[in-house]
């Protein structure tokens, strides 16, 4: 409905249509919108598509304004017009819930800077972190995922609409006027490519895949520390279930769901691949299979990161046990090793004596965790006061990207 006003528009600063002509069309346009967005609209067996559904629908309403619009343009420039509004809009949602999500994990991270965890490589236990640095170990994948989603905002933003079919028309078509008209900044610079291209589709997909990847990660931490032998949270009722036959589990449900549903957006990215791979130019009814693999990606995204800023607002971590694990003396081999570099000793020489030491169980850590925190103050690193600073700039972060996906929706 945006794309047939603005194209009205153009064809009024192309002398042709008049401005009263204009006005009915306009305002039947607004009817028929109206009806389809309230669920009154009616369709008929004999409508082909959504294109010719509307135009019925306006000779209906308007039977010369009808006949009219549709001079200098074809389905093939509408779908695509229709697909890059609606990407757009999707990118704008989809980065509006990446900031309400990293928005929860950075004040998450401000509550819990000083909270002492284990920090893990191989899945075993390996030096000391913050709670707060962990989980803004997950908050910074998600802003680079912003980075693409904003990307993908702006590969949608070339208007289609005078490319016509596949070559553009004899007719003085105004692009620029209706792309301003429709808030594109671009035009298409090929009218055959114009039709064809489904780059900015695939890459709002990947964004959403990427999101994926990076939640699918959180939600296996979210599983690990709510097992019995991590005991790190406790799950609220919220976001887990029980067993239908032993009373004493708590599954992560949630957790483990926002851990697959990445393959679905994975699924949807090979999807549109397969589909694109191997068309010829220009246009290919193949492309109507575009959408299936689009909406299913986007839709999935949303939902998840909503399921994962729940987890975030309803984690509730077990003081106790982590200030039980992060008293573990082999988190601070390394600490042992880097203080006798500090003395003066090569580290190569160290690391095999402190190592000696921990087998025969005669190692001594030369400080505590709080101490160990405390000295990993540089930038990046998990002392408690860098954590602070850096949770509030990713709220920050968080909050701007807020902005923008409301100024662009």
């Amino acid at each position: 409905m945006a794309g047939s006003v603005a194209h009205a528009r153009g064809l009024v600063e192309a002398g042709l249509l008049s401005k009263a002509a204009f006005n009915r069309l306009h305002k039947a346009l607004v009817k028929v919108g109206k009806e389809i967005e309230s669920g009154d609209f009616v369709f008929a067996d004999s409508d082909e598509d959504i294109h010719t559904a509307v135009e019925r629908r306006l000779r209906e309403i308007d039977p010369d304004g009808a006949a009219r619009i549709h001079a200098g343009r074809s389905r093939n420039d509408q779908v695509a017009l229709d697909l890059r509004l609606y990407c757009r809009a999707a990118a704008s949602a989809v980065a509006e819930e990446l900031a309400r999500l990293i928005g929860s994990l950075a004040e998450a991270a401000g509550k819990h800077h000083d909270l002492a965890m284990p920090g893990y490589t191989h899945l075993q236990r390996a030096q000391p972190v913050t709670v707060g640095h962990h989980l803004l170990a997950h908050a910074h994948p998600l802003l680079r995922d912003s980075t693409r989603v904003m990307n993908a905002y702006g590969a949608a933003s070339e208007m289609p609409l005078g490319s016509g079919a596949l070559a553009g028309s004899t007719l003085p078509l105004q692009r620029m006027a209706v792309a301003d008209a429709l808030g594109f900044g671009r035009l298409t610079q090929n009218s055959m490519d114009a039709v064809a291209d489904r780059d900015f589709a695939l890459d709002l997909i990947y964004a959403c895949l990427s999101i994926g990847l990076h939640l699918s990660r959180f939600g296996e931490d979210v599983v690990l520390w709510a097992s019995s032998e991590f005991g790190f949270i406790r799950l609220a009722d919220a976001v887990s279930t029980g067993s239908s036959i032993m009373p004493q589990k708590r599954n992560p449900d949630i957790a483990e769901l926002v851990r697959a549903r990445s393959g679905r957006a994975l699924a949807s990215l090979v999807g549109l691949a397969a589909v694109v791979k191997g068309l010829p130019l220009a246009y290919d009814r193949d492309l109507q299979e575009d959408k299936r693999y689009l909406f299913s990606a986007v839709d999935n995204c949303l939902e998840t990161l909503e399921a994962a800023r729940l987890l975030v607002e309803r984690l509730e971590f077990d003081k106790r046990r982590l200030a039980e694990v992060a008293a573990d003396p082999e988190l601070l081999a390394t600490d042992s090793a880097e203080k006798l570099v500090a003395e003066g000793r090569a580290f190569r020489e160290v690391h095999g004596e402190v190592g000696r030491a921990l087998l025969g169980g005669s190692h001594e850590p030369p400080w505590d965790v709080a101490d160990s925190l405390r000295k990993r103050s540089l930038p990046g690193g998990p002392a408690p006061a860098q954590v602070k600073v850096a949770a509030e700039t990713v709220g920050r972060q968080a909050a701007a990207l807020g902005d923008w996906a409301r100024s662009h929706s």
